[in-house]
């Protein structure tokens, strides 16, 4: 299946899609050096957010497709050098919405986890 949305997103900030079916996706991603947020080498959440939000879109995979809400849960932290993988599943499709579960791992261990609302208007939110 070809990835039709957010065509140019940097796939070193928001990850790789390694598979992608009518039923979600999977990206995996390694956290970088210049995610870092202190001395210790925690990585800001924002980044794994970004990574979770991404698979969403790619989970929906519409040209449209755009975030409405979402509610996550960080559940361990999270250091440069780790290799993540999000796993992205559609729970439900509501018209226009659907709703999209998201976690984020370390090998075995969840770092993250997240229901992401997702939309699909007409057209391009910005046309």
């Amino acid at each position: 299946m070809k990835i039709a949305t957010h065509q140019e997103i940097d796939a070193r900030l928001c990850g790789h899609v390694d598979t992608i079916t009518e039923e979600g996706c999977s990206v995996t991603m390694t956290a970088l050096e210049e995610m870092r947020a202190d001395a210790s080498g925690l990585i800001h959440g924002g980044f794994i957010f970004g990574m979770a939000d991404y698979a969403a879109m790619v989970a929906v995979n519409h040209p449209n497709v755009v975030l409405g809400a979402a509610e996550t849960k960080f559940l361990l932290p999270v250091r440069v050098g780790d290799a993540l993988m999000a796993s992205a599943r559609i729970q439900e499709r509501q018209g226009k919405k659907i709703f999209v579960a998201v976690a984020v791992s370390r090998g075995q261990e969840e770092v993250f986890q997240g229901l992401f609302t997702c939309f699909v208007p007409p057209r391009h939110v910005l046309a």
